[in-house]
């Protein structure tokens, strides 16, 4: 009875650790992203802005050409506990995509950073224009008039 009562409990603690494993590698590899339809040099000033200004945290290194933040994220529910963060960009063509990442937070704390930055874009620069990325060529559809004339084959 003895034995069993250590097998049943080794396998709670096992089954513990593995779910608190699960929960950490969860928040560990937590990214939130979104497709800015602002330009790169937008997306960049802006973020840069919020984090520094709007969020008061610590930029510890930027590349504008990159078009990366890294800074020092603090929370009001961390208390004093600063955690690595980043702000990435990526000219897709389409639109800026944006990556933020705070490793070592749950997800909605990067939600929280993207609607900050998406609200601070759109009150910066009002609407964005149409972007002119690669379109394909405009279908002649069937009014065009055929090059060979009205001949049918």
């Amino acid at each position: 009875m003895r034995r069993r009562w250590i097998l049943e409990g080794g396998l709670l603690l096992l089954s513990g650790v593995a779910i608190a494993a699960l929960f950490r590698a969860e928040r560990a590899d937590a990214k939130a992203s979104l497709d800015s339809p602002y330009t790169l040099a937008q997306t960049f000033n802006a973020a840069l802005r919020l984090v520094r200004i709007d969020l008061g945290l610590t930029v510890t290194e930027k590349d504008p050409t990159v078009a990366y933040v890294l800074f020092d994220y603090k929370s009001t529910e961390s208390g004093a506990r600063v955690v690595p963060g980043s702000i990435q960009m990526l000219e897709t063509g389409r639109a800026v995509k944006v990556v933020v990442q705070l490793g070592q937070m749950p997800r909605y704390h990067e939600q929280v950073v993207l609607d900050a930055l998406t609200k601070k874009l759109r009150d910066e620069y009002g609407d964005p224009t149409p972007r002119s990325g690669h379109r394909d060529a405009p279908d002649a559809g069937p009014d065009s008039a055929s090059p060979w004339g009205d001949t049918i084959w």
